[in-house]
């Protein structure tokens, strides 16, 4: 039987391979993606039923095949084999090199090759000026960050972090005792019992500036429990407002690197999100940071407060001596 992930790529080849090809036998194109007549029919029989949202009558994708012969009679867009975007190539970079490094994963030769493809792909897709790569704070783990996390995690070690709390835009110092590493949503994370906080926490390894191993045993409490992920990481608390923001193309990295409720696709790159936060004051120096990148859709107090103190700046900048 043909795996998932052998054939999903086969079939998003399969329509503009046929584009090219009208009319060829089903024999000859089953022999050019190596499998039997049998599995191709099934394969064209499942794309049958993909196709453009809405999914009805002039939706889907439309092929003849009913004698030994194929003809496409409608593509739904697929006339061109998938190319990913800069974004997008870069994203799944970050994920594949977080999977790699992650323990427990038993075939890293898949893992490899497929992380060979896409840094391939990285290349190909990247626009002049933009540097791709896990440098910065966005989704990049620090030289030395991983190592010593799984060396500390599997001699049962305790670490001593300086740790980026992005809700609060703050650096800490925190002494912790390792308990497991995790990949959640293509991002890792340490699960640690927190010295200062007296409770087990997640870490994620791209918000850890410095490490240290130390040379005394994790000794976690026997109340730190695993946290129970299976739902998801993250569980919005009652007190917090959501924003609705409107995100260009340059800023959609705020979705990546901040846990949002929902992502809608805008034209020309733009993404529309909804993001929950409990202070208004970092939101707001969140948003200034951005520029012109992000536009608040609500609430109106946040958009107020962003606003007000854009003009506050504006209106101090204008007093400073000129250079």
């Amino acid at each position: 039987m043909t795996s998932a992930t052998e054939r999903l790529p086969r079939l998003l080849a399969l329509v503009p391979y046929l584009l090219s090809r009208p009319g060829i036998p089903i024999a000859d194109a089953a022999a050019d993606f190596g499998v039997t007549q049998r599995q191709l029919r099934k394969d064209l029989e499942l794309l049958w039923m993909c196709g453009l949202p809405g999914y009805g009558p002039g939706d889907l994708i439309d092929l003849s095949f009913e004698s030994d012969s194929i003809t496409v009679t409608y593509d739904a867009g697929m006339r061109r084999p998938l190319r990913l975007t800069a974004s997008e190539a870069t994203a799944l970079l970050v994920a594949l090199r977080a999977l790699a490094e992650t323990p427990g994963i038993t075939d890293t030769d898949a893992v490899q090759r497929a992380l060979a493809k896409v840094e391939n792909a990285v290349g190909q897709a990247r626009p002049s000026g933009v540097v791709v790569g896990l440098e910065g704070r966005e989704g990049a783990v620090r030289s030395g960050v991983r190592g010593s996390v799984q060396d500390a995690t599997t001699r049962r070690r305790a670490l001593r972090i300086r740790y980026y709390t992005a809700s609060r835009d703050e650096i800490s110092e925190r002494t912790v005792d390792p308990m497991r590493l995790l990949l959640i949503d293509g991002r890792s994370y340490l699960e640690a019992w927190c010295r200062s906080a007296q409770g087990v926490r997640m870490f994620r390894l791209d918000r850890i500036d410095e490490v240290e191993v130390l040379d005394e045993p994790a000794q976690p409490p026997s109340e730190a429990e695993p946290t129970d992920v299976s739902a998801g990481l993250f569980r919005p608390a009652p007190d917090q407002s959501v924003a609705e923001l409107e995100l260009e193309p340059d800023a959609r990295w705020i979705a990546e690197y901040y846990q949002v409720d929902e992502l809608v696709e805008l034209p020309h790159g733009r993404a529309r999100v909804r993001m929950r936060y409990s202070d208004r004051s970092w939101m707001s120096r969140l948003l200034l940071g951005l520029g012109g990148q992000a536009r608040v859709l609500s609430p109106d107090d946040l958009a107020c407060d962003v606003r007000q103190r854009a003009e506050d700046a504006l209106a101090r900048a204008r007093h400073l001596p000129s250079t």
